[in-house]
């Protein structure tokens, strides 16, 4: 009997040698709001013309230099549903010179005051960049910062 009480001892102690850490430090808090592109730094007046600029925000950009999608949250401050947003994004480097501008089309079923986080094919295909306010990657990459404008969103008939 002692012997398999010292057996069962050691089996315990073997067992509670030190565990193996799996969670993630320094994570990043979802509440930074991306900066906006001003309205007078857009080509066309017109891209903008009805659309409130504050009626969806956008918040806690992530885009790692191994990463293919850009994700980030987007909120609604309006009072109907959307079925769909549209933004202008203009990536530039940390000294501000613009090394890429876009427009992207988001599908996304969003309630008024309601906040989802989506993700789209990213801009960097050779994945040579990274987000500025992310991590900083073991490999050589090169740091950047995105602003946006909203450009317009689509609101659902019917349903």
């Amino acid at each position: 009997m002692r012997t398999v009480l010292y057996i069962f001892l050691a089996v315990l102690a073997i067992g509670s040698s030190a565990r193996t850490r799996t969670t993630q430090k320094h994570l990043h808090s979802a509440a930074a709001v991306v900066q906006t592109i001003d309205v007078a730094d857009v080509d066309s007046i017109d891209l903008t013309a009805g659309v409130d600029p504050d009626g969806i925000v956008m918040k806690g950009y992530s885009k790692r230099a191994s990463d293919s999608k850009e994700s980030f949250f987007l909120t609604s401050r309006l009072k109907h549903r959307v079925s769909s947003v549209k933004l202008l994004l203009r990536y530039s480097a940390m000294d501000g010179s613009i090394l890429h501008e876009r427009r992207v089309v988001v599908p996304v079923d969003l309630k008024p005051g309601e906040t989802k986080l989506v993700s789209i094919k990213s801009f960097d295909v050779q994945r040579l960049f990274y987000y500025y306010g992310g991590s900083k990657p073991r490999k050589s990459a090169t740091p950047f910062k995105v602003a946006y404008r909203l450009t317009g969103y689509d609101i659902p008939v019917g349903n």
